[in-house]
């Protein structure tokens, strides 16, 4: 990819920093008119012989009429963000002034920059690979020091890097393997196999992390789900109080009294924890309303990563929830079972057979530190160390699974011993899935689909 494409060589303005009233807004402006264009504007100094990486303060107007106070801040491509001449007019945070700003910038030649355009001019002018460029999207995203990690670890070519040294140690050998088939009379083997058997295991064992790290990857990314499952009254939105430290959730000694979901986000060693704090699962209800809100339980209970099972240690018996416990099993659903009321306990349940049991009291908040940590126990299924590679992109993880298929695939024709165009074709093929994840290999419309998910400006 480059950026001689049709379309990539104008000039791009987009607000940099979040829209709304603010001290100061930034507005970037890049391409091969920006210098010229933010001179028409700047009448303080000629922009276009100043140095790269300068800052100049001054007025900004639009023919006479005057727009801010601003601070330029130029960077002459290639040494730029986007590799283009790129400036970043730093003005007052008024929306007003900052709409003012874009369109004297559009006005002189630039145009509106579409979501991640400054991003994918980045990757086209070989400042970033795709996978660099994705985590930038994936830090504007972070909220917790886990995706925060991960996230700058890829920018920095962590990820990158794994993939490099498998990529460069095979094109070496499908050249080599290549170079055989010109020599094919000649019976000559230039490619070392038992040194490719060696390789392609290593390749195998890489990919294979790679895809495994995924499960963790998603948990950092995405947060996850915890559905607080249980019958009216067992304390299910006193607990989720409790967990958040605040009155989120109404409770009172009515059955039935939450009527419809109420989510709210908690962080836990780094990793967010979406809790769902639902209707009271029961029968026999002749209410219209409560059904639907039962219908929603059910509901979350199957699409959550983790179901919290809280009943009444006072009322609810083993039976009843031995019971429950093979709905979850049914639906194939990670549970956790807590008792609840501890306070009042009168007939204390001890370990399930099915599974152990947290016991707690949501009004006195006890246990739930140990509660806290169960969850995170039971979901973070690795410790989080975002110092080594860690995949969060379902768009990775599908590349990687055809990258090994197609390992695997080359591994059986060497212990199969085939003839070395068959070879090279395969090697070719896992080149190609490599190709796409660091954007070597991919189309514009591609492009055009990862880069619009990006916020405009970036």
């Amino acid at each position: 990819m480059n950026n001689k494409l049709a379309g990539w060589d104008d000039t791009i303005v987009a607000l940099a920093t979040s829209p709304g009233v603010s001290a100061i807004g930034v507005v970037r402006i890049s391409g091969r008119d920006a210098f010229s264009i933010v001179n028409q504007l700047f009448p303080s100094k000629n922009i276009l012989i100043q140095p790269t990486h300068t800052i100049l303060v001054g007025m900004l107007k639009d023919e006479n009429e005057l727009i801010d106070e601003v601070v330029l801040s130029i960077f002459k491509g290639p040494k730029s963000y986007t590799g283009e001449d790129t400036i970043e007019i730093s003005g007052h945070g008024s929306p007003f002034v900052q709409e003012q700003i874009i369109h004297a910038c559009i006005k002189n030649g630039a145009r509106m920059a579409k979501p991640g355009e400054f991003t994918q001019r980045a990757f086209l002018n070989n400042k970033l690979d795709l996978t660099q460029a994705e985590s930038v999207a994936d830090l504007i995203a972070s909220n917790t020091k886990a995706s925060q990690k991960a996230a700058l670890h890829n920018i920095r070519g962590g990820f990158s890097n794994a993939l490099k040294d498998m990529r460069e140690q095979l094109i070496q050998f499908a050249s080599l393997i290549e170079l055989e088939l010109d020599f094919a009379t000649e019976d000559v083997e230039f490619a070392d196999r038992t040194k490719f058997y060696s390789l392609i295991e290593s390749v195998q064992i890489a990919s294979r992390q790679l895809i495994d790290s995924f499960q963790l990857g998603n948990v950092i990314k995405n947060g996850v789900s915890v559905a607080i499952i249980g019958k009216p009254n067992a304390g299910k939105s006193t607990l989720l109080n409790c967990l958040l430290n605040e009155e989120r959730a109404i409770v009172s000694e009515i059955a039935g009294t939450t009527r419809d979901t109420i989510e709210e986000m908690i962080n836990i060693n780094g990793i967010v924890f979406r809790l769902i704090d639902t209707a009271g699962i029961r029968t026999n209800s002749k209410d219209v309303i409560e059904n639907i809100g039962i219908e929603k339980s059910l509901h979350k209970m199957k699409t959550a990563d983790l179901v919290l099972y809280i009943f009444d240690a006072n009322t609810e018996t083993k039976e009843e929830i031995a019971e429950q416990t093979k709905v979850f099993e049914q639906h194939q659903v990670k549970y956790l079972l807590v008792s609840n009321k501890l306070d009042l306990i009168k007939n204390l349940i001890g370990d399930m057979e099915e599974a152990p049991v947290i016991k707690i009291s949501a009004k006195k908040q006890e246990g739930i530190d140990e509660l806290r940590n169960k969850i995170y126990q039971i979901t973070v299924v690795d410790s989080v160390n975002t110092d080594q590679t860690i995949v969060t992109n379902a768009r990775h993880l599908q590349s990687l699974q055809q990258i090994l298929q197609s390992v695997l695939n080359i591994k059986a024709g060497l212990d199969e011993k085939i003839p070395g165009d068959l070879l090279s074709i395969e090697i070719r093929t896992c080149l190609f899935h490599l190709g796409e994840i660091t954007g070597e290999v991919t189309s514009e419309d591609k492009l055009d689909y990862i880069f619009s998910k990006f916020c405009i400006g970036k």
